[in-house]
């Protein structure tokens, strides 16, 4: 039986998350994760699983759990810096001698939970990748039933230093939240660069199975559902930024 019922990926925008989750279903015994916190989306996630404008937040994490766990049990999901503070702050009220622990509210709502915490070590080329995915609206390619980020608004984009350069400071604010937050709650996450991700998809995915203490069914085979992005323009943007900011 696995030693685990649910599990996060906690990460920041345009650290491989998309390619991870996907690479984490296709394991079929590591749930069906997706970013089914997001607040943007959630109303879009009710309506996929039929949930009405009454509903509470405690059914809405009920229907999460049913439509992300896989047959054995488990239950996988994203969360990004943003996110972990809207849903245990949804949490709160639904189970309140609990309001204010963040990790109890969540192992009171999903089990026995661990965390997987991916972050990049090259965070300009994360900075160029989100700026250009802001731009265009195209977060991926590919996909595994995700809602939203595959549909480009057909803009082109275009450099701008100003943007990357904010990208960054956000990053960097937002691994460092992280970081106070694993340390605060005595959580001892998985960690996993993105330079491993991409050399090593389905190695990654064998260790952080081995973290969750779960078994790659014989002759399953790991899938990436999703394809790289990241092309001559982004190495482009890279090199002008460093080149201008050598200048400056």
């Amino acid at each position: 039986m696995p030693t685990v019922d649910s599990y996060f990926v906690c990460a920041t925008p345009r650290t491989g998350s998309s390619l991870l989750l996907g690479l984490l279903a296709s394991t079929g015994v590591a749930g069906r994760p997706q970013a089914y916190f997001r607040e943007p989306d959630e109303q879009l996630w009710a309506g996929r699983w039929g949930l009405t404008a009454a509903a509470g937040y405690g059914e809405f994490v009920r229907a999460a759990l049913a439509a992300g766990r896989t047959e054995n049990g488990v239950f996988g999901a994203k969360l990004m810096w943003g996110t972990l503070d809207h849903v245990v702050g949804r949490l709160g009220p639904v189970h309140p001698g609990l309001a204010g622990q963040d990790v109890r509210l969540l192992e009171r709502a999903f089990g026995r939970t661990r965390f997987v915490y991916l972050r990049r070590d090259d965070v300009l080329a994360q900075a160029v990748s989100w700026s250009r995915a802001e731009q265009t609206g195209a977060w991926y390619v590919g996909g595994s039933g995700e809602i939203g980020g595959a549909e480009p608004s057909g803009r082109e984009p275009g450099y701008d230093a100003v943007e990357i350069g904010a990208l960054i400071e956000r990053i960097d604010e937002h691994n460092a939240a992280w970081e106070r937050w694993f340390a605060s709650c005595g959580v001892r996450p998985h960690r996993v660069r993105y330079e491993d991700l991409d050399a090593d998809p389905a190695g990654v995915t064998r260790e952080i199975l081995g973290f969750l203490g779960l078994d790659l069914p014989p002759g399953r085979a790991i899938v990436a559902g999703h394809r790289r992005q990241a092309d001559e323009l982004n190495a482009a943007w890279i090199e002008r930024y460093r080149r201008e900011s050598a200048r400056s």
